[in-house]
Parts: C-alpha cells; sequence; structure tokens
C-alpha cells in the first residue's frame, strides 16, 4: 500500500517534471526565434544604414562639386548656414 502511494507520488512528480522541461524547450525554441527575427532586423538597419551613409557622402560631394563650378563660372553665389538660423523664422 505504501509502496504504491509512494511509486504512485514519484511517477506523478516524474510527469509533472517532463511537462515542466517540454513547456521550457517550447519557450527556448521560442527565444531563439524572436532572438533570430532581432539579429535578421539588426542587420537590415545596418545595411539600410550603410547605403543611406553613402548617399549622403555622394550628395555632399556632389554639392562641393557644384559650389566650385558655380565658383569657377564666376557666378554670384550666396551660401547659408542653415545651422545658424535654424530658430530664425522667415515665413513673414
Amino acid at each position: 500500500m505504501i509502496k504504491d502511494r509512494l511509486c504512485r507520488e514519484y511517477i506523478e512528480e516524474i510527469e509533472r517534471l517532463e511537462r515542466s522541461i517540454r513547456e521550457l524547450e517550447e519557450e527556448i525554441i521560442e527565444l531563439r526565434m524572436q532572438v533570430r527575427k532581432k539579429t535578421e532586423e539588426v542587420t537590415s538597419l545596418s545595411i539600410e544604414n550603410t547605403s543611406l551613409r553613402h548617399r549622403v557622402e555622394l550628395l555632399e560631394r556632389r554639392e562641393k562639386q557644384i559650389i566650385e563650378l558655380l565658383k569657377k563660372m564666376k557666378i554670384p553665389l550666396v551660401l547659408i548656414d542653415e545651422d545658424e538660423f535654424e530658430d530664425l523664422d522667415i515665413s513673414e
């Protein structure tokens, strides 16, 4: 009687532990998927960032070339530093 009862308790505990292990394995799988997804997102953003930096560099070079060309052609040119006039309201 006591032996049967003890065995049943052990079996129930073993089953409970097995369920816990399965749940943890499922959670690990879910977390791995989330990490993979985030890694892909970071990679994508990094590629986009690199591409945009390259574009900005090209635009800055083009701007310098145009300014130099205009100077060589002796065309009157007024350059305004936008940062200096950031707070100035010129809409009036």
